[in-house]
């Protein structure tokens, strides 16, 4: 994710500013302000599971992308630029890879009927290949573009989620309650393949996030003994947590 960020950083003629956000000085790990830093808080999981990542152009560059949190949470995240008039060989060698059992997850009536699966092996299943979720980062309009313009996804199958819940990201408004921002559809994923402490981490990580953005955004300490805390201590196990001062 960051070699990803620091690549589209060095083709931008001018600085990107971020709408809506803080102008200071931002953590080059959480992009945070250092002040509500959670570089800290970085949780891991084991897994079998693997999440790729196909990322709008622009996305890698925005400090509201919760694609990175599942970088941190999940260690097998691969993260690719999507183009329209090329594919990275990289990225054809990792869905080429035996030990995988890739899946495209996106909103079954956009697909094919016999593409479309609403189960996955679990991950821990013995001599199973291992899951791996291949999700657009994206807004929902460039989501759907990318889905249509990638026909080397065409010969995976297509998991259709089916959520009960609505979202609970706070850091862009797309309209819709049935609109997850891409570390909610890791979860439901990871929910899918029997990972529920992944699930669960993810989550409460988001969670916290969401609490040191607006925190910083609107110049507020952040609440260390709240619920979004409480949670991710719970989910990472007996740790010590460190505050950080607010100014």
């Amino acid at each position: 994710m960051s070699l990803l960020r620091a690549a589209r950083l060095a083709r931008s003629a001018e600085p990107f500013l971020a709408s809506g956000g803080f102008k200071s000085e931002r953590c080059a790990g959480c992009r945070l302000r250092p002040s509500h830093c959670m570089c800290a808080l970085r949780p891991s999981v084991p897994t079998r599971a693997g999440v790729c990542l196909l990322m709008a152009d622009i996305e890698p560059l925005k400090p509201t992308n919760t694609g990175w949190l599942i970088a941190d949470v999940v260690a097998d995240t691969f993260a690719f630029g999507w183009a329209r008039t090329e594919v990275d060989p990289a990225l054809l060698a990792l869905l080429a890879d035996p030990q995988w059992q890739p899946c495209v997850v996106f909103p079954g009536q956009y697909a094919a009927p016999e593409r479309v699966v609403t189960a996955v092996q679990p991950a821990h299943a013995d001599g199973g290949k291992r899951p791996l979720f291949i999700l657009f980062d994206a807004t929902w309009a460039e989501a759907r573009k990318m889905f249509r313009r990638s026909p080397y996804l065409d010969r995976l199958p297509v998991l259709s989620l089916q959520p009960e819940q609505i979202t609970q990201y706070k850091l862009r408004n797309s309209g819709r309650e049935d609109h997850f921002c891409t570390s909610e559809v890791a979860a439901m994923c990871m929910s899918l393949a029997g990972e529920h402490a992944v699930e669960q981490t993810l989550e409460a990580y988001l969670a916290v996030f969401t609490h040191h953005y607006l925190r910083a955004k609107n110049q507020q300490p952040i609440a260390w003994d709240g619920d979004a805390h409480r949670r991710l201590r719970e989910a990472r196990g007996p740790q010590t947590t460190h505050p950080v001062s607010f100014s």
